[in-house]
This record gives structure tokens, sequence and C-alpha cells, in this order.
């Protein structure tokens, strides 16, 4: 049976760039290119970042049944379509998807088995200053994301395993071991030096082990303020 993987992560975490290089060296594995009916940003491409539809196909899609999950946020509306599981379940493959801690609510309620992965940022500081170096953004918007990051964060108790990205080539590392160790599990093959390897790195990150580590990050959110911005979730594709 093929395993799903959810990536969820605050903007400017890291995320698309470690599923990116997961995608790189892991062998079948499929990728779930979210719906949206935003409009395309810079270089964004069709059926690269996210396949762009109207409003009017993206409520038939709904009204056909067929997404995992989706909603609506600030006015667009982003999905996951069901085909993607469908075709890695064909071919045999699992299935990463790159959502956020909305849609990997109703992912975990519809696919329980699933296996969630939260990637969180150093500290407030570093996330900051990621998302200054890209220069995609407003100041105002910067400062609504890192707001809306602190109340992301608060959900990191629900995934299965805590991701910390604090220097790019061993968190790649890190995620490989994850999704290989999920693998040798399922598989109920003794496991090699190798996949032995993978299983230790994994067990770091799961929920219960990496809850300390994970207190001095949240505690450097908490004085971020920016109650201007309300409640609302942060955009996908952030």
């Amino acid at each position: 049976m093929s395993a799903v993987y959810i990536v969820s992560a605050p903007s400017g975490s890291g995320k698309s760039t470690l599923v990116n290089e997961l995608r790189k060296i892991i062998p079948s594995l499929d990728f779930s290119i979210s719906y949206t009916t935003r409009k395309p940003r810079g270089s964004e491409q069709n059926g690269r970042e996210y396949n762009f539809v109207s409003r009017a196909r993206f409520e038939a899609m709904i009204e056909g049944d067929e997404f995992l999950e989706h909603a609506e946020v600030f006015g667009n509306c982003y999905g996951t379509a069901k085909k993607y599981l469908a075709d890695a379940r064909q071919a045999n493959h699992d299935l990463v998807l790159d959502i956020d801690v909305q849609g990997a609510a109703q992912i975990k309620n519809k696919l329980p088995q699933a296996v969630s992965i939260f990637i969180l940022p150093p500290d407030r500081k570093t996330l900051e200053r990621r998302l200054r170096s890209r220069g995609l953004d407003a100041n105002d918007v910067i400062d609504r994301r890192l707001f809306m990051a602190s109340r992301e964060i608060e959900n990191y108790d629900k995934y299965d395993y805590i991701l910390v990205n604090d220097r790019l080539e061993e968190s790649v590392d890190v995620l490989k071991a994850i999704v290989l160790a999920e693998r040798s599990r399922r598989s109920g093959v003794t496991p090699s030096a190798e996949n032995s390897r993978n299983l230790q790195l994994a067990e770091r990150c799961r929920l219960q082990n990496i809850r300390e580590r994970v207190q001095p990050i949240l505690a450097s959110f908490a004085t971020s303020g920016a109650s201007r911005f309300g409640t609302q979730p942060e955009p996908r594709g952030g």
C-alpha cells in the first residue's frame, strides 16, 4: 500500500526546497501539485508550482468530489486532487503532499495512516531573515507572514515528526531518513545497517522525542505580537 507523507511549515521555513531535494534522491515518490484559483506569481508556471484554474472549474471539481481536501483563503481556493493519490497507488509509489495545517488536518481525518511532518525554522529571527532575503514581499506582508507563522507552529504537536531546518544538507538527510524509515517499517524486513541509521535519525524527530528542542523555538515567536493581523490562516504558496 502506498504511503502518504504530509509536509507542512510556516512560509519561509524552506519546505519547498526540502521537498524538491527529497524528490531528487528518493525513488518511487510522487508529488501532488495543488489546484488554486489565484493567479500565477512571478515565474510560476501552470502544472509546476500549481494547477491554476478558474473558480468555475474549481467549484465543478468540488461538486464532482475530486478533492481530498480544499479550502478558501483570502478569496482564493486551494485544493489537493484525489487523482494524485489514485495515480500513486496504481504505480505503487508513495505520495508527498506539500500542504498547510488546514489541509493537513483534513487529510489526517480521511487518511489517519498518513505520515505527517512539520518543518520549523530554528527561531523567529532566522525566519524573518529568510523571508526578507527572498525579496518577494513588502514589509507589511512579511510582518503578516511572521505573525501567521506564530499561529501555525502552535499546531506542531498534531504532527508525527518535527524537523528543525537549520542546515539544509542535514535537514535533507533527516527528511530522507524519515521517509526511508517509514518504508522500512512497512516492509517488515529486518533493517540493514543503513536502514538502522535511518530509523535512529527519524526517531530523534518523533514528536515525543523533540518536544524539548521545540520549546525555545516557540518562545522566540511568543513576543512577535502583531494582533492586528487577525486569526485567518496564511495563504498557501507563501
